[in-house]
């Protein structure tokens, strides 16, 4: 079985723009490709008021189910925001989050409440409380309904989730909660986050890293969210796997897939400086969030 693997690999090699460096830990299943193309529009959709536009000029066949906005933080007045889509085309059902433009503010204030107050998660370990509550508090205001409607209509299909920063944490949780409460089977539900900062404790990265093989974390360079809060900081960790972009994020850059459990230096840990507000902004050489708002076009 290892040896057709290894001969698939290969193949996908010689047809493929990308050049990737692979991790000895194991062989990767990231696909840039797909990465690109299906899930980081879906992510940069959340930032729309309409994610129907990007919908559909970049799927066939595709349709929104609802956009939710709710006050996540009553003290900071934050907004939340998320989407369930359907992509009937590519079989899977979508539950994309939003970042928020004033993340990278609270981050650079370094709000103590924000990273420093956890709470226990349902699969194992705790996790930022902001995150958390934020997480259900969306859950409950009817991503819950939708999900078990859009599944309920559509049992066969995979369950897709994504997030750009802050919305990558809410992602990560989310798909953490369908596996842990049976809503989907890991091997259904597939992850694929961006600029995602870390967001629970190492049992809890533990446990996340259990419950489904198809979950990456794409990093951009020096980009400074991912390494937010600081490693040692209430223990906080990242799960499993960094899909690492040095630089370049052009087609056919070549990326690293780094899927050790701990945060491998070889990705962008390694890395000196990660300061950089620019690159957590621009992914796939696309503002993340200018893009969504003008539909992907």
């Amino acid at each position: 079985m290892r040896s057709l693997v290894f001969v698939f690999f290969l193949v996908f090699l010689r047809y493929s723009n990308a050049r990737v460096i692979v991790d000895p830990v194991s062989l990767a299943t990231y696909d840039d490709g797909v990465a690109r193309n299906s899930f980081f529009p879906l992510a940069a959709a959340a930032y729309s008021s309409n994610p129907q536009k990007c919908l559909t000029a970049k799927f066939t066949n595709a349709q929104l189910r609802r956009q939710l906005n709710v006050v996540c933080d009553s003290v900071k007045n934050d907004i939340c925001s998320a989407y369930t889509a359907v992509l009937n085309d590519n079989k899977a059902i979508v539950i994309s989050f939003r970042g928020t433009q004033g993340f990278l503010q609270l981050i650079e204030e370094a709000d103590k409440s924000v990273f420093q107050s956890q709470s226990q998660w349902i699969a194992g370990g705790k996790v930022s409380k902001y995150f958390g509550d934020a997480f259900n508090t969306l859950w409950n205001a009817g991503m819950k309904d939708d999900v078990s409607s859009l599944l309920h209509k559509n049992p066969t299909f995979e369950v897709w989730v994504t997030g750009h920063s802050l919305g990558g944490a809410m992602a990560s949780l989310a798909a953490s909660y369908i596996v842990k409460t049976g809503i989907a089977t890991g091997d259904k539900v597939k992850l694929v986050t961006y600029g995602q900062p870390r967001t629970g404790t190492t049992p809890f990265a533990v446990a996340h890293d259990a419950q489904m093989a198809y979950s990456y974390r794409v990093t951009h360079n020096r980009d400074i969210v991912p390494h937010i809060p600081n490693e040692g900081m209430e223990d906080y960790k990242h799960h499993k796997s960094e899909v690492f972009y040095k630089e370049s994020m052009n087609p056919g850059a070549t990326y690293k897939v780094c899927s050790s459990a701990d945060e491998s230096n070889d990705c962008s840990n390694g890395l000196l400086i990660t300061a950089s507000v620019s690159d957590h902004l621009t992914y796939f050489t696309k503002d993340v969030s200018q893009w969504g708002e003008a539909g992907c076009n």
